[in-house]
């Protein structure tokens, strides 16, 4: 289920844009894949919960092959990466994992890994580009209507927390679903 935003009274070009990410209480999107660059302890923990892995040899054998690390950025919706290979990733990978806006985020070996996953699939991002409009997923079809209330609301709230004129700059607010019908939330 997807949240689209219209804004309005918003110039792109003068004013900032804007980019944030929130963390929504239940998970909107389950089935997101999520790949781990890890260290050996990163690697082991990861193979035990089933989330897909690569460590430090399989990044060093694409050695900066654009073809591979696009497909490899291709095939995941998210990195992860253990804190000793962070610095390394731009000399392994090269821009690759950048330009499609997949940096890993940061494991740190304290760290639960199923959590840190489960943390990253309830993250959504905001950001806006050049047109006055957004999606953002907020829920799947398998959520009750009030899990779905409480992340829409959360959602909303931090978006209107990063405009300018808060709710003025909200032109309309709908709630999709993959092949459903829009339901026009506000506007």
């Amino acid at each position: 289920v997807e949240l689209q935003i219209g804004l309005k009274d918003y110039d792109t070009q003068r004013d900032k844009r804007f980019a944030g990410t929130i963390k929504l209480p239940h998970v909107p999107r389950p089935r997101m894949k999520i790949c781990v660059l890890g260290d050996a302890v990163h690697c082991e923990a990861a193979q035990r919960s089933g989330i897909p892995f690569k460590s430090v040899e399989d990044l060093k054998k694409l050695n900066k092959n654009k073809k591979m690390v696009k497909k490899l950025a291709l095939s995941f919706d998210a990195f992860l990466a253990s804190q000793v290979l962070i610095p390394q990733i731009p000399r392994l990978l090269g821009p690759g994992l950048n330009k499609a806006g997949k940096f890993p985020g940061l494991i740190q070996h304290t760290d639960n890994l199923e959590n840190k996953v489960t943390e990253l699939r309830s993250n959504v991002k905001f950001q806006l580009k050049k047109v006055l409009c957004m999606g953002v997923a907020v829920g799947n079809v398998g959520m009750t209507p009030d899990e779905l209330r409480m992340n829409c609301l959360m959602a909303i709230n931090f978006l209107v927390s990063l405009l300018k004129k808060n709710w003025n700059n909200i032109k309309r607010l709908h709630l999709k679903s993959t092949m459903g019908k829009p339901y026009t939330v506000y506007g």
